[in-house]
């Protein structure tokens, strides 16, 4: 019986494992990483959908079915892709969709409904694909967050809680592994022609009245944006494959100037509310010294 060390397929370049591999960010990166030499495992809950692109790459786009949400499916295709390939070098979390509503529209089974399919399932794929990486010494993590994972606005909160949850997992992982030879990359886009604000990848809570005001704006206007965004998930697919080959991969990557000018200036509004508030937050210990070791 094959085992990891005789693969029962032969890869080209790296092996990567994509998933929402069908459309958006998860396409460009698939036709990236191929382009470039690799092999890809293109997961997605329709793999039919990527029948075009396994035609065109033969051998070097294998298409599976894979729900994210779904963890014994998660286990059983980091299982086949090691079979059938030995490795897995680089994971993608790509998987997701948007969801709009104020905090109190949105109710408890969307929100575990989208932590599921944002955090959960990610943690279950990185887990899945750990120790064989440990076990290379070497591989990367690619998580597919937001700028709404570093700062939230209004009609959004659901969303970014999710990637909120996903940065900060990612934050204490990349530290973990980077002494096993691991990288971890977050991905933190604006908005990019990806279908994500499309009618279909785009879910809303029912609206609360009060709330119209608020949240009535993005509601009507995010959808209205589908197809005219700025961003380019080409340029972003190559860009996510320069910083995997930098010798100093960030942890962070924003993508588009929209997400580079909101990130900088949420860094910049905390920045200046800290310093506000630093005698406050300094003069809440007790008198004498605390024993307690002071971080670096």
């Amino acid at each position: 019986m094959s085992d990891e060390s005789t693969p029962t397929r032969e890869a080209a370049g790296k092996v990567w494992l994509v998933t929402g591999a069908s459309s958006g960010f998860g396409r460009a990166i698939v036709e990236a990483a191929v382009t470039a030499g690799d092999t890809v495992v293109a997961a997605a809950r329709r793999p039919e959908a990527l029948d075009e692109l396994v035609a065109a790459h033969p051998g070097r786009v294998v298409a599976v079915e894979l729900d994210v949400t779904d963890t014994a499916r998660v286990a059983a295709v980091v299982a086949e892709v090691v079979l059938w390939y030995g490795r897995v070098d680089v994971l993608v979390n790509n998987a997701g969709r948007g969801l709009i509503g104020a905090v109190e529209e949105t109710t408890d089974r969307e929100l575990r409904d989208l932590m599921d399919l944002h955090f959960f399932g990610p943690a279950a794929l990185t887990r899945a694909v750990l120790p064989h990486m440990r076990r290379q010494g070497s591989g990367a993590i690619v998580q597919l967050s937001s700028m709404g994972g570093r700062f939230s606005f209004p009609g959004v909160s659901a969303y970014s809680a999710t990637k909120f949850a996903l940065e900060g997992l990612s934050s204490s992982l990349a530290a973990e592994v980077a002494p096993f030879g691991i990288k971890v990359l977050i991905v933190e886009p604006g908005a990019f022609r990806t279908g994500f604000a499309g009618n279909g990848a785009l879910l809303q809570s029912a609206p609360i009245a009060a709330y119209d005001d608020v949240v009535g704006p993005l509601r009507t206007g995010l959808p209205g944006t589908d197809g005219r965004q700025p961003g380019d998930p080409a340029k972003a697919a190559s860009a996510i494959l320069a910083a995997l080959d930098a010798e100093r991969t960030p942890l962070r990557l924003a993508l588009g100037n929209d997400a580079a000018d909101g990130i900088s200036a949420a860094l910049d509004s905390e920045r200046a509310e800290f310093l506000a508030w630093e005698s406050v937050s300094r003069g809440t210990d007790f008198d004498e010294e605390s024993s307690l070791p002071r971080p670096a």
